[in-house]
């Protein structure tokens, strides 16, 4: 068996048998680079071709496209592929206008596109749902393309998705304050879909790969950015990689019935935060951050009443993390204990070594817990 060729992310995905997607930030990428090509050249590309932060240069077809008066808009429909994601088929448009010399790149809400009105979000009150990665993406494809078409780069994005208001109603972005409309998001560029009985038959697959090539430490990421940081971490290859999404219990309880040496759980700090409040399914439809329990988490770390109280009313876990970080008291270290342990007991008693890191999103560590 290759085991380098079969393991890893992409190979559970592929064993899945399901058709990625791309997101929003990506689509709102491609509609962004056609619209300012456009508007340096008179001609709109189509189709349109990015660069994805993992090197991916997929191909957009347009479905709208306008060119006015120092100004240029076009559209891409997107496709989730065979994720069940409610802005699959969402019109994404983005309107690029010239600005002067010296602006930079200035990023709005159009209609559909919500605005952050609540602190604990990764963009300050006030600004565009339009999160950090599509917005480098969307700089670094501007620079590109003023380089190549004799541009300045100063230009004003405008980001809309038709029917996103409607749509955002189906998210949790009113409870989270983002008002308006939907998010532009996605940290890689692609939709991994999930099927919750494939994607979990894909996690087992990747236990066996590991276990057959040798590999006594494996670790199980909830994304992307914590593959990186647990290869940063420990080094570890490909094939000892599980890609287990928001499915905690899958690999507890497989691991559990084949164990390894050591299991190392990676993730966002708000998802393991669920995991430490004993939950195994990690998805939003299925379980939320629980700020009661990080206030008493917090409480339990050195927290007076009065942060206990603005924890339990935090709008986000991340906004709980970041009252706590202020004040000292290590909120991120607790959660990844409570979530070693929580991890621990599914295991019964199996010969596993766990340990737990939590991430915020930019992949710094926030919080660990000792191997146990």
């Amino acid at each position: 068996m290759n085991s380098k060729a079969e393991g890893g992310r992409d190979a559970q995905l592929k064993h899945t048998g399901l058709r990625p997607g791309w997101t929003t930030g990506a689509c709102a990428t491609a509609a962004t680079t056609a619209a300012y090509t456009a508007l340096l050249t008179g001609d709109f590309p189509d189709p349109v071709t990015i660069t994805l932060p993992r090197g991916q240069t997929p191909s957009f077809a347009l479905a709208v496209e306008e060119l006015g008066d120092g100004r240029a808009m076009a559209g891409v429909v997107k496709d989730a592929g065979d994720d069940p994601d409610v802005t699959h088929g969402a019109l994404i448009r983005a309107t690029v206008r010239r600005l002067p010399a010296g602006s930079g790149v200035v990023f709005r809400a159009g209609p559909g596109v919500g605005t952050v009105t609540r602190p604990g979000l990764p963009l300050p009150v006030g600004e565009p749902a339009v999160n950090p990665v599509p917005r480098r993406m969307m700089r670094d494809h501007v620079a590109e393309v003023a380089a190549r078409c004799g541009g300045d780069g100063d230009v004003e994005i405008t980001i809309s998705v038709d029917h996103g208001e409607e749509i955002a109603r189906s998210t949790w972005n009113p409870r989270l304050g983002i008002v308006g409309g939907l998010s532009v998001l996605g940290t890689t560029g692609i939709v991994v879909p999930y099927s919750c009985s494939a994607w979990i038959d894909s996690i087992r697959r990747g236990v066996d790969v590991a276990r057959a090539a040798g590999r006594t430490h494996v670790a199980g990421c909830t994304g992307s950015t914590s593959e990186r940081t647990v290869v940063a971490e420990y080094g570890l290859p490909e094939d000892a990689l599980l890609d287990m999404g928001d499915f905690a219990g899958a690999v507890l309880k497989y691991v559990r019935r084949h164990p390894v040496d050591r299991l190392t759980i990676c993730g966002g700090f708000a998802k393991l935060s669920k995991l430490a409040a004993g939950h195994l399914d990690l998805h939003s439809a299925r379980s939320q951050v629980d700020k009661g329990f990080l206030a008493a988490l917090a409480r339990s770390g050195g927290a007076d009443e009065a942060l206990t109280a603005e924890i339990a009313d935090a709008n986000t876990g991340l906004a709980a993390l970041q009252l706590c970080r202020a004040a000292g008291v290590p909120l991120g270290d607790l959660v990844a204990v409570k979530a070693r342990d929580e991890a621990r007991a599914v295991l019964r008693g199996a010969p596993v070594a766990v340990d737990v890191i939590c991430i915020d999103r930019a992949g710094t560590v926030v919080g660990r817990s000792p191997v146990l």
